[in-house]
């Protein structure tokens, strides 16, 4: 008899862990509150980047089935919930999402039932928000008629390299008996499952994970600006220091970060760090006032070459290539792309856009649709802004096609962040 999982959110996590638990021989309900996404999705349409519509048609063959019925709970050995956890207006993690999930969830909770929570978000939010929802709604008692655990999600969209199965796993449950019912689970299609001391030190770990990135993105963004000024070729100076075998991680500067890890989850932690011990975590506040402070800095060297032209930004036709926040997918999540181009239009630019994932771009006040002709685009332009290089970008090509080419990215020869 087949095993069942209920996966809570069919988003860019929850649905690529269906993918891998259906595979491996799980009868997997995808449960999600939107209805049309549901629709979608059993009619074989993908909605991610990384998965095709024949991969979810491959896994509805497999025992894959979506669904807004929570009852489905009920019939489920294990539950996963996968819900966003963006930031609130007070900066700390918007648990809105967990808050419904938990109560759908505990509504139809049956015993020896193992829950886990993947939903990035501050140290304590398993034991204290989700565990009391799943009691009050149940009636059962976690830890003794049920399973607990936190595992923090860990997909890159995009990667073609790293996916659910050779990521590595990390659990941590509220006793042992729950740590071991989650690593049980992930063991069928994760390669490497590590077992954590508790919820705590898992949910802890993810905010590390991407805090790391975060402060180390705004230290060579801030050395750029300065780099710059100093006539020093930032982009020569990172590859100069990666030749280091060890001691050195290399990371490069941008038009800001997005996605939804790096600008959101570090708050998490400052804000809960503010809350509990009454003091600011400073590097991430510093880190986030640095990351921030780059499509502004973009839109301010963009100026500076249009005056070389002895152009203004306002009247200038500017065209901006790659608006997602990473190459190679259609994600636009915290795209910084999104502040350079208000910023942009703010001063006056006459902007145009293309992106080969992106065919229509939602501003604050408008809709853009993508040019059609690039090459005419880039002959229109006077100045050409490369915010993401996709790989279907013939850079070198576009270089000798444009007027000025300000390559925020450093993947060609042209002016360089």
């Amino acid at each position: 008899m087949k095993r069942t999982a209920t996966i809570v959110g069919q988003g860019y996590v929850g649905l690529p862990l269906a993918q891998a638990a259906v595979e491996a021989g799980w009868q997997v309900y995808g449960l999600d509150v939107t209805a049309s996404l549901v629709e979608a999705l059993n009619s074989g349409t993908s909605h991610v980047d990384d998965l095709s519509d024949a991969d979810v048609a491959t896994m509805i063959e497999q025992g894959y089935r979506a669904t807004t019925d929570a009852a489905v709970v009920a019939e489920s050995d294990v539950v996963v919930i996968c819900v966003p956890t963006p930031l609130s207006d007070s900066g700390g993690p918007d648990l809105k999402a967990v808050r419904q999930s938990s109560t759908s969830v505990g509504a139809h909770l049956k015993p020896s039932t193992v829950v886990i929570l993947e939903s990035t978000t501050y140290p304590g939010t398993t034991e204290d928000v989700l565990i009391p929802i799943l009691e009050s709604q149940s009636g059962l008692t976690a830890g003794q008629d049920f399973d607990v655990a936190f595992s923090p999600e860990r997909i890159n969209p995009g990667d073609p390299v790293y996916g659910v199965k050779n990521t590595p796993k990390l659990v941590g449950g509220i006793s042992d008996h729950s740590t071991q019912a989650a690593v049980g689970f992930y063991s069928d299609f994760v390669d490497e499952v590590v077992p954590v001391s508790g919820p705590k030190e898992a949910e802890m770990a993810k905010l590390l994970e991407n805090t790391f990135r975060h402060v180390n993105i705004a230290l060579v963004n801030e050395m750029s600006k300065f780099a710059h000024d100093m006539g020093i070729d930032i982009w020569e100076v990172i590859r100069g220091a990666s030749t280091k075998p060890f001691g050195f991680m290399a990371f490069t500067p941008g038009p800001g970060v997005g996605g939804h890890c790096i600008p959101i989850d570090p708050n998490y932690l400052a804000h809960h760090v503010q809350k509990e011990l009454g003091y600011p975590f400073r590097f991430v506040e510093l880190a986030q006032e640095i990351n921030n402070s780059m499509p502004e800095y973009v839109v301010h060297r963009s100026a500076d070459i249009l005056n070389e032209q002895e152009r203004s930004v306002k009247g200038s036709r500017i065209l901006v290539l790659g608006v997602t926040y990473k190459p190679d997918i259609a994600d636009q999540r915290e795209s910084p792309a999104v502040a350079v181009a208000e910023r942009l239009l703010a001063r006056g630019a006459q902007l145009s856009y293309h992106d080969p994932y992106v065919k229509s771009w939602h501003l604050a006040d408008r809709t853009l649709r993508s040019v059609t002709d690039l090459d005419t685009a880039l002959a229109e332009a006077d100045l050409v802004v490369l915010l993401q290089a996709h790989r279907a970008y013939d850079l070198a090509s576009i270089e000798a096609r444009s007027a000025v080419l300000f390559d925020t990215r450093g993947k060609s020869e042209g002016i360089r962040l």
